[in-house]
């Protein structure tokens, strides 16, 4: 929650609300919405705040079973799956700070259709460069000069389903980033599949994009599962 402070520095991320609701429990009733019922929440910073947020919260208490694991020191965005028992089916991972739409349960049908060991949700984002780019040759001389170009890239969406087998790539208490765990995957020659989605999607780590993400939610909460209420 670097990206967001002073919000975060005595908050963690997932806390910070959208609207009436802290971006977890968006997350979370959706999750209960599409036919989840376990759920695990990977902890560091200022865990104990998550916790007693979900404590004190009956009624989602009520619409899954949350358990929590909590990491003294940080082991990446994958290398904390290590440490999450009973992992033995397919699963569904997520960042617990994203605004989305997403209907999880046909990204995790999709998954299993395509027979990968892992599925990455893909969002595509038009980029914009607000500056005049110069193509050149290698003796320097001006080939073309583009103003303000955009550009199309497909980014992942932070929400992501496995197969256990993965789990093989991941040492228990070591620290691993997800795009070292997708380099090890492609390296053993695993099928990664991306699923190319039409969601809203967005990522609330900047404050202008938290600023949208309420504007969003103020105009359409419904959108996402819930009521204004």
């Amino acid at each position: 929650g670097t990206r967001l402070r002073p919000f975060t520095a005595s908050f963690p991320k997932p806390l910070v609300p959208i609207g009436d609701k802290p971006i977890l429990e968006i997350l979370l009733r959706q999750l209960a919405r599409d036919g989840f019922r376990d759920v695990t929440l990977t902890l560091g910073h200022l865990a104990e705040l998550i916790r007693a947020f979900v404590a004190q919260h009956r009624k989602l208490s009520g619409l899954l079973d949350i358990d929590f694991i909590d990491e003294e020191e940080p082991t990446g965005t994958a290398g904390s799956l290590a440490r999450v028992p009973n992992l033995d089916e397919t699963f569904l991972v997520m960042n617990g700070d994203v605004l989305t739409d997403l209907d999880f349960a046909a990204t995790v049908a999709a998954h299993k259709a395509s027979g990968a060991a892992l599925t990455i949700a893909a969002n595509r984002q038009q980029v914009k460069i607000d500056l005049g780019v110069l193509e050149c040759d290698a003796s320097g001389r001006l080939v073309d000069y583009i103003e303000k170009p955009e550009h199309q890239f497909e980014v992942s969406m932070g929400v992501y389903v496995y197969e256990p087998r993965v789990l093989e790539l991941i040492e228990p208490d070591t620290y691993l980033d997800f795009p070292t765990l997708v380099r090890r995957l492609l390296d053993r020659g695993e099928h990664i599949n991306v699923y190319r989605n039409n969601a809203f999607w967005l990522d609330i780590g900047r404050p202008d994009d938290y600023a949208r993400a309420q504007d969003i939610y103020a105009a359409e909460p419904e959108r996402f599962g819930l009521s204004a209420a």
